[in-house]
């Protein structure tokens, strides 16, 4: 029998090939991007998961939408549910999010401190490497995990 589970990180994986076939992308090692390039793409990842969520709940207007969105995705929250999962990780899985962590970006987040923003660039650094290497399932593990750890009407603890 196969759990449904498998299939849906299966048919994800999939998507992740589907995406590259279709559009005739070169293979490339994902250990090469940098930190900055992984958390790019794990910030749209990790977005598309939120506005999935936040969807779900029925249909609301697209300013109601974004304001609950806004409450998972700001820097300060993501911050506080790396620190939440952060003894999860496996070996590797800190390694990326420390290179995330100690990126250097041109850009910081507003309404967020320096220490917030470097530890949310390595979540989304974390959660792109693990969806351009298939762990697709293991990064809505982890995502899943911190949301159920946070709490997005209580205030956030300053670093």
């Amino acid at each position: 029998m196969i759990d449904k589970k498998d299939l849906n990180m299966k048919e994800t994986y999939q998507l992740n090939e589907q995406i590259a076939k279709t559009l005739e992308l070169p293979e490339k090692d994902i250990r090469s991007y940098s930190p900055l390039t992984l958390a790019f793409v794990g910030d749209a990842f990790y977005e598309l998961v939120i506005r999935t969520m936040v969807t779900e709940e029925g249909n609301k207007s697209v300013d109601a939408l974004n304001r609950k969105k806004t409450k998972f995705v700001r820097a300060a929250a993501q911050s506080a549910m790396m620190h939440s999962i952060e003894a999860l990780l496996t070996e590797e899985e800190e390694a990326v999010y420390h290179r995330g962590r100690n990126a250097h970006p041109k850009t910081t987040a507003k309404g967020a401190s320096v220490t917030e923003y470097r530890h949310a660039t390595g979540f989304e650094a974390l959660i792109g490497y693990l969806y351009l290497t298939g762990e697709t399932g293991r990064a809505l593990d982890l995502i899943r995990e911190a949301l159920s750890r946070f709490k997005p009407d209580a205030p956030v603890q300053r670093a």
